[in-house]
């Protein structure tokens, strides 16, 4: 597709995702994409670490420094032929992740951010099976118990944040023993998704349609079909992401993603882009984000989008 409102460089996340910020943006741009949003990591604590990590807070808030400041000067060096709204992804570890979410917010001029969940009872569930199988420990030792842990803290996130974009709704499929199972076998889980989706229809979130997890081998992105309807029901919107972490994830599984698109029934797309403070206003009501705005594009003319010649 034409749009990723999800997307990381090694230059910026290192340990996780490869190449420079430029060449990932050079290589949406071959790739005939319109809009390619920056959405690096925010600031951890020290506590927070990945297991192969060095870095302390500090250097973490240094980093942000940089990217912010490598981000504005690759816009502006590129204005003419992509679209680079600013953004972060949010990490929603502890009640402390609300003080530097807010802190980046307040800092720098970001155009919006992704709310997602990584971790449960602060152990990340998506690293690897061990640290999987360890967080299912601590919620009950099922992955029904920890999926209603993990959608009680998204639920914690979405009401403290209000996240314009909401990242891979289901991540907490992933390293399950079924990822590719039906939540509404599980009602308690499923009482919480639909909890959760009413909270984004309630202030106007847009709930991202993320590739990596058929890239991983699943067989729907996030989320899951039958969340994309129950949220169709609620009238809520979808951006498309591929969540690349270097140059050869960017708009993988595409074509697959729209196949998905055509036979959930979601007819239309969102996209963001960077305004300046005259232009009108779009969808997102936020005094946070005057500087965003939102259009829409139908499944045909998606379709019929330049992208699909590359």
């Amino acid at each position: 597709m034409p749009f990723s409102h999800h997307s990381h460089s090694g230059q910026f996340c290192p340990g996780h995702a490869r190449d420079s910020l430029e060449d990932v943006i050079q290589t949406a741009i071959s790739k005939n994409m319109s809009v390619f949003a920056l959405t690096e990591h925010m600031p951890r604590h020290d506590q927070d670490r990945y297991p192969e990590e060095t870095s302390t807070l500090e250097t973490h808030l240094a980093n942000e420094e940089a990217y912010v400041a490598e981000a504005l000067r690759l816009r502006q060096k590129y204005k003419d032929r992509i679209g680079l709204p600013l953004g972060f992804e949010g990490e929603w570890i502890r009640p402390e992740s609300e003080d530097l979410i807010k802190q980046s917010l307040t800092k720098y001029p970001y155009d919006f951010f992704v709310g997602s969940v990584h971790h449960v009872h602060t152990i990340p569930i998506d690293y690897d099976h061990a640290m999987y199988r360890d967080a299912r420990a601590k919620a009950g030792g099922t992955d029904e118990r920890i999926f209603e842990d993990y959608f009680d803290a998204q639920f914690d996130m979405l009401t403290s944040l209000r996240p314009p974009v909401v990242g891979h709704f289901d991540l907490v499929r992933l390293k399950s023993d079924d990822p590719n199972q039906s939540f509404r076998e599980m009602e308690g889980v499923w009482a919480r998704i639909l909890r959760n989706l009413d909270c984004i229809t309630a202030y106007g979130g847009i709930l991202e349609i993320n590739s990596s997890a058929v890239r991983k081998g699943m067989d729907e992105p996030y989320p899951k079909g039958e969340i994309c309807q129950a949220a169709l029901e609620r009238g809520i919107l979808f951006c498309l992401s591929d969540d690349s972490h270097g140059v050869d994830q960017i708009a993988h599984s595409y074509p697959r993603v729209l196949a998905f698109l055509e036979k959930v029934g979601i007819g239309s797309v969102i996209f963001l882009s960077h305004r300046e403070p005259t232009e009108a206003h779009g969808q997102i009501h936020d005094d946070r984000f005057q500087a965003l705005r939102t259009e829409r594009m139908g499944l045909k003319e998606l379709r019929e989008h330049r992208f699909w010649g590359k």
